[in-house]
């Protein structure tokens, strides 16, 4: 067993806690980026916040403008969610509900990051908070909060293991995110702009192989679109998803998506519940190649492509399928393109839970020919198996390292047979 030591010895006497921005203003494209609970996940802050504030604003609370390297600690809603700020960041703020941590020792952040993940401190968290409206800790607790605090070469070590996992989770994230990108830009002139047509009015060069180039017509309708091209709806080539499972067989254990668990086509948490457990909206019964996107402010990019078997989605998600194989990455990219997800954004009601209905998700406008979406998938179908490849593997990675975390923090494995584990699945 190791010693503990309460959050509040570690922190800076200087603006060692403090929360932030209280009063955000309406967005300002050309302000500051603003970190919100709803940006931090497990070990990582979104680098594309969705709000920035005037530079007015930021200087009213320069008390939280952030330098790089503190540790950020969500309070409201899921309380006890925390990431280090990379120093690609410094300069921006944090909103109210997130708790901005300095420390002493800067080296230690990490360590105090894990700590926060730990059970055991998850369950103190949990216990501490005041749920009056939604869960909420109230800042002068977290100075009390216990965390174990093995010596400095054993707190080296165990941060060494668990960041050798969390690095290669992040390179997998990464390179993802580049496939995902070629694979969108590529949607978007194919399908979007109709950069092949276009090129050929103007007398462009071709820029794809000739057996591509000669899917593109050499002239636009009086619609602007590809001549010939079909019209429609992604109602068309892919139906609503209707399999859900029922009382009578209902599975003991569920591998369960709500929409707080995917992001921007990334899946971060898949939670692993008995039927006793499982919420009512988990429902939805989730196939491989199927796109979920959420229905509750659609703004929020709560969308992903299933690339495995045996998930079980929230009834939040409206989920679409298509039986034709080749059409199944058209669907995710014409679904989840940003002028469609601004489109549901605009459209979406309710008001303190604005949403669309699955039906004004499955109107969502495309224009196409079979034989290039044909080609779509031959192209893309390669990039997105390696994807989900990553996914896969990150998803076993996690694992371990949930299973080394508590294990390591209160010294119930060894360094050793730790670094072991890790050295035998990296």
């Amino acid at each position: 067993m190791f010693g503990s030591v309460t959050v509040g010895e570690l922190l800076s006497t200087d603006r060692g806690i403090s929360v932030g921005v209280m009063y955000p203003g309406s967005h300002d494209e050309q302000g500051i980026p603003l970190i919100r609970a709803a940006d931090i996940s497990e070990g990582r802050i979104s680098e594309t916040p969705t709000l920035k504030i005037s530079k007015n604003v930021h200087y009213e609370y320069r008390r939280t403008a952030l330098e790089g390297g503190e540790c950020l600690l969500t309070l409201v809603g899921t309380p006890g969610i925390s990431a280090i700020v990379p120093h690609s960041m410094a300069g921006w703020n944090v909103a109210r509900a997130v708790a901005v941590l300095r420390l002493k020792e800067q080296k230690n952040a990490r360590f105090l990051r894990y700590a926060f993940s730990s059970p055991d401190v998850k369950n103190t968290i949990r216990n501490w908070c005041n749920t009056t409206v939604q869960p909420t800790l109230n800042l002068a607790d977290i100075k009390k909060i216990p965390i174990s605090w093995p010596p400095n070469a054993a707190r080296e070590a165990i941060t060494t293991i668990l960041g050798s996992l969390d690095d290669k989770i992040d390179l997998n994230r990464r390179m993802n995110e580049t496939l995902e990108a070629m694979a969108r830009a590529l949607f978007r002139d194919w399908f979007v702009d109709f950069g092949p047509t276009r090129a050929k009015i103007a007398g462009e060069a071709p820029y794809l192989a000739p057996e591509l180039w000669e899917l593109f017509p050499d002239r636009l309708d009086d619609e602007g679109k590809p001549e010939e091209w079909l019209d429609g709806t992604i109602g068309n080539w892919a139906n609503l998803n209707s399999l859900s499972w029922k009382r009578q067989n209902y599975p003991e254990t569920v591998n369960y998506l709500d929409l707080s668990s995917v992001k921007h086509g990334i899946i971060n948490d898949i939670s692993q519940m008995s039927a006793q457990e499982a919420p009512s909206r988990a429902q939805r019964i989730l196939r491989t190649g199927e796109t979920v996107i959420g229905t509750v402010r659609p703004g929020n990019g709560s969308y992903a492509y299933i690339d495995r078997e045996g998930l079980t989605g929230s009834t939040g998600f409206a989920c679409f399928y298509a039986e034709d194989k080749k059409f199944r990455e058209f669907v995710y990219f014409a679904l989840t393109d940003k002028e469609n997800i601004d489109r549901l954004t605009h459209l979406a009601d309710g008001g303190a839970y604005p949403a669309v209905r699955p039906d004004v998700v499955a109107d969502t406008a495309c224009t196409l020919s079979e034989q290039t979406v044909s080609a779509f998938h031959t192209v893309v179908s390669s990039w997105m198996n390696k994807i989900s490849t990553n996914n896969i593997e990150s998803h076993t990675l996690a694992q371990l390292r949930d299973l080394l975390l508590p294990k390591l923090m209160s010294g119930e494995i060894s360094i050793r047979d730790a670094k072991k584990m890790v050295e035998d699945v990296t």
